[in-house]
């Protein structure tokens, strides 16, 4: 099973891009969907997560309000709607798979709780 990220571009400061993240190979079953982002020089930091079994969507302080995680036509289909976009947000995105029958929602914050990652997809973000 692999995931892959796409949808990354170039985007003028306030415009707005979706990411789409798609798994390959078998279905295979998780808990939740999260995207993470790294930028140059940078930990990789949790942008959004989306709950499976337990349901709810989960935020960084830096996005909320302006990143919207949902699914897209399959539970192993996630996108990230990304609008008022600033310079900040400059980083390669990755979406990762956290595979656990059950994940609480206390942890879905952190990039150690995640299985399954793939290639990312750039975004940067002119001002």
């Amino acid at each position: 099973v692999q995931l892959q990220a796409s949808g990354g571009g170039l985007v003028q400061a306030g415009g707005s891009l979706r990411l789409s993240c798609a798994a390959s190979g078998h279905t295979f079953s998780s808990c939740a969907m999260a995207w993470f982002r790294q930028a140059p020089g940078k930990e990789r930091e949790f942008v959004a997560a989306m709950r499976y079994r337990g349901g709810g969507t989960y935020y960084s302080d830096s996005v909320k309000g302006r990143f919207t995680i949902s699914t897209e036509n399959a539970k192993d289909t996630v996108g990230l709607q990304m609008d008022s976009l600033k310079p900040e947000d400059t980083a390669v995105y990755y979406c990762e798979a956290y595979m656990n029958a059950y994940c609480a929602s206390a942890t879905v914050y952190y990039k150690q709780a995640y299985d399954l990652w793939g290639q990312g997809t750039q975004l940067t973000v002119s001002s």
